[in-house]
């Protein structure tokens, strides 16, 4: 799968779940008929939110994106579906490469080699990505819920 695929997927993913979220927060707070689709909605959100965050840090490397690039991608997570405006938006400036570039590119630094065993290795960078986002949510969760 290709960084521009993969970042696409999970923009699209991460802005679906922004969705899913404010439905369950509308029935939650407006009609005041349930909360379940804040309790399923947020805890989708929080884990696809994390997926996206290890994706833009992943492609963004991998691309050797400007710092500035890289935390506007970051930061299109916290409003509602600017993921997928960013998405759109670098795909007409270049963002995304149509390969990887740490396949066929010696890695220089310890967070390129670990990226580059990631692109290389697609099954082992799944697991590693799934076993990643799956660490990260516990820790959030570990934390508590965001104050209301």
């Amino acid at each position: 799968m290709s960084p521009k695929r993969l970042f696409r997927i999970v923009a699209v993913a991460e802005a679906i779940t922004w969705a899913m979220l404010l439905s369950g927060m509308f029935l939650k707070y407006v009609t005041e008929t349930t909360e379940l689709g804040v309790r399923i909605g947020g805890m989708v959100h929080g884990v696809v939110f994390v997926a996206y965050v290890l994706t833009t840090i992943v492609v963004a490397i991998d691309a050797k994106w400007p710092a500035k690039r890289t935390l506007v991608g970051l930061l299109a997570a916290v409003p509602p579906f600017v993921t997928v405006w960013f998405d759109l938006a670098g795909e007409k400036r270049g963002f995304f490469a149509g390969t990887w570039r740490l396949r066929s590119e010696k890695p220089v630094g310890f967070l390129e080699k670990v990226t580059a065993w990631l692109v290389t290795k697609p099954l082992q960078g799944l697991v590693a990505g799934v076993i990643a986002v799956a660490a990260l949510t516990g820790v959030a969760l570990l934390a508590g819920p965001p104050a209301s």
